[in-house]
């Protein structure tokens, strides 16, 4: 049994506006002035509070809190108003229905979100019933703290030689591979080809046509039709 494992924003869904209007929120309940694009999104994968004192720095770390506060009230609001609706990126839905659709191969989420974010997602999406195991901000430290990782294996009885974590971040491929599991970086959410390397991608594809051969080049799916 091999078991796959996806990152959300930035991987799954392009979430690009809507965390930097959530960033935004943030920043000005505190009177602190927004960084710039590149460096508000560097961030994106880690848990609020982890990501607000990141940008903020030691001088304001102790206004995190009340930024992710007002983050995740923001978010509440507008998706009880249908404002935050994070499309899916091309071919995410097709990959996902294709690797869920294997007999030997197990789907898994591990995410910055909370879980409430994700279930908003799976909403959005008709994706409820793809994922046998979801790990979420709620429970886990930020990453790339392997918890995340670790629970999803201890849950679907999985082996870590056979888990492989789909991410577009640095702290995605660093997390995989702390839990002793694969990774495999993309190019399209919000870390470069350098910091993906960095956190120790296996491979780095460029689209989700591509992931099917890097599935198999690292899990040798020899047996396996994806």
């Amino acid at each position: 049994m091999y078991l796959i494992v996806f990152d959300v924003d930035g991987t799954l869904v392009d979430s690009q506006n809507t965390i930097l209007h959530g960033l935004q929120v943030g920043f000005e309940a505190v009177g602190l002035p927004m960084p710039d694009r590149k460096t508000a999104l560097s961030i994106v994968g880690r848990s609020l509070e982890e990501a607000f004192a990141d940008l903020v720095g030691p001088a304001h770390a102790d206004k995190a809190q009340e930024m992710a506060d007002a983050y995740r009230a923001s978010k509440i609001s507008r998706r009880g108003l249908g404002l935050d609706v994070d499309p899916l990126y091309p071919g995410a839905r097709e990959a996902v229905e294709k690797l869920h659709a294997q007999d030997d191969i197990l789907l898994g989420i591990a995410t910055g979100k909370a879980m409430r974010g994700v279930r908003h997602m799976q909403d959005t999406h008709d994706l409820h019933g793809r994922f046998v195991t979801i790990q979420t901000a709620d429970t886990s430290p930020s990453k790339p703290h392997p918890d995340m990782i670790l629970r999803a294996i201890a849950e679907t009885g999985a082996d870590p030689h056979r888990t492989l974590m789909i991410g577009d971040t640095g702290f995605d491929m660093a997390m995989a591979r702390a839990a002793g599991a694969h990774a495999v970086g993309v190019t399209w959410g919000y870390h470069d080809r350098a910091q993906l390397t960095a956190g120790g991608a296996n491979r780095i594809i460029e689209g989700f046509e591509d992931l099917d051969l890097a599935l198999n080049e690292i899990l040798e799916f020899s047996e396996v039709s994806v």
